[in-house]
């Protein structure tokens, strides 16, 4: 392999370990939004294609994250931060809402983790 190869190669492999090490859920409203942008144009067929299936997993991942937290806190007699139904549904159209309803200058900073439970806040609040 010649010199400039490898200096190609070097920044994806230096990356890898970045991409890797992040858990699904930890992606910013930023990069998610960002993302599905590019998808958009491909209607129902995004979900076919892998960042398609990406994103998907970002969503299901926080929802589980979210409903084991909500379980065990219930379990434990603690308070909930909010009171969803055992079941439910959370169409593409309200979940990209509720991301593009953050103001930009602070979606880097928002995970998808949190985008889903403030979602949920909103949508489920306990009673008083």
């Amino acid at each position: 392999m010649t010199k400039w190869k490898c200096v190609r190669i070097a920044p994806a492999l230096l990356a890898l370990p970045l991409l890797c090490g992040m858990a699904p859920g930890d992606m910013s409203v930023a990069a998610f939004l960002a993302r599905a942008a590019s998808l958009e144009r491909l209607g129902p067929l995004a979900l076919a294609t892998p960042q398609g299936n990406q994103l998907k997993g970002e969503v299901v991942a926080a929802g589980k994250r979210y409903k084991a937290r909500i379980d065990a806190q219930r379990k434990a007699g603690l308070k909930t931060t909010s009171c969803p139904p055992e079941t439910g549904t959370l169409t593409p159209d309200q979940w990209l809402a509720h991301l593009r309803s953050y103001p930009v200058a602070v979606r880097k900073t928002v995970s998808i983790n949190s985008a889903f439970d403030a979602l949920m806040k909103k949508r489920y609040p306990c009673p008083a």
